[in-house]
């Protein structure tokens, strides 16, 4: 989240009364994130997140919407997509494709433990669950075919080093897709971007519960497996050195599984998919970081972060116990 695109409370409050939600009483832009422009927004009836679509498409946003208001239905924890009377979840601001959706309880945590990845896997496996009862269908726009474009943008700011390695894993990674074992995963909706910054937890009870998954922007339809490879590489890692943490991980999949067992091909495929994952993020904050957008909020993350979870999935695999 960042914003690229400024937004007073005037030009706020026309969409926020149509909705129903009354007027506008505060407004904040939201710093974290890189994709598009958000706000977190007051009324007298609540507290809502207002999102400003800088890439994709009015036509493309059903989807997402749609998805979320289906996991919620589902008794996922995600946010409730705000729609006109005539059931419009898309709408307009200062000229962009913009939606409205309620805000999240809780906060962030940025230095989980074995709990918070179990309630992570266990919610995540339900929730590739619930999403085969879905029939919306889109492609998830941050998969393959955009590795391919985008690998040749930033190439030319890599060092030898660097840009060997990209170019053999986008190689390694074309095969295992086009291979029997990658075509035969799993697929169906996956979120594709379930950081610890996309994830609510609340301590009002007095331990840390799980408040729900939001971010669904990335979604698509894909291998499930790569949901769980991108929690992996991010929840269940030290943040210095890259690697995988069993003391979390272990956790996380016990749980995953309780609501969605692993195939065989899934369990074997896995250290590859941990790779997938890794090189997908690294791609994409190379092209954040020396393909910058103008935004008023904007914090552009270090690439080497993912350079290192990469290395560190080729070197030491991964494997989980079915």
């Amino acid at each position: 989240m960042a914003v690229y695109t400024e937004v007073s409370v005037e030009q706020a409050t026309p969409l926020f009364a149509a909705l129903g939600l009354g007027p506008v009483t505060e407004m904040r832009g939201i710093r974290s994130g890189i994709e598009n422009t958000n706000y977190y927004v007051s009324t007298p009836q609540g507290q809502w997140v207002l999102t400003l679509f800088e890439r994709l498409s009015h036509e493309q946003l059903p989807y997402y919407l749609s998805l979320m208001q289906h996991l919620a239905q589902q008794g996922i924890l995600v946010p409730a997509p705000q729609a006109l009377p005539n059931g419009q979840l898309v709408h307009s601001v200062a000229g962009k494709p913009a939606a409205v959706v309620t805000r999240l309880p809780g906060s962030h945590r940025l230095a989980p433990g074995a709990s918070h990845c179990a309630q992570v896997g266990d919610m995540l496996g339900r929730m590739h669950v619930a999403g085969q009862s879905f029939a919306g269908e889109q492609p998830h726009l941050r998969g393959l075919s955009w590795w391919h474009a985008t690998a040749p943008q930033v190439l030319p700011h890599l060092e030898p080093a660097q840009a060997r390695l990209l170019q053999e894993e986008l190689e390694f990674q074309q095969e295992v897709a086009q291979s029997a074992a990658g075509q035969a995963l799993p697929k169906g909706a996956i979120h594709a971007d379930l950081f610890r910054d996309n994830v609510m937890f609340d301590a009002t009870s007095g331990e840390d519960r799980l408040c729900g998954f939001f971010d669904f922007y990335f979604a698509g339809t894909d291998t499930l497996l790569f949901d769980v490879a991108v929690c992996l590489n991010d929840w269940c890692i030290d943040h210095d050195t890259g690697r995988l943490v069993e003391e979390l991980a272990l956790p996380f999949m016990a749980a995953y599984m309780r609501g969605r067992a692993l195939t065989s091909g899934e369990a074997r495929l896995l250290p590859a998919l941990l790779r997938a994952a890794a090189l997908r993020f690294w791609l994409s904050r190379l092209w954040d970081w020396y393909l910058p957008r103008d935004a008023a909020l904007l914090q552009p993350k270090d690439p080497a972060h993912f350079e290192r979870v990469l290395r560190s999935r080729i070197e030491n695999p991964w494997h989980v116990a079915l």
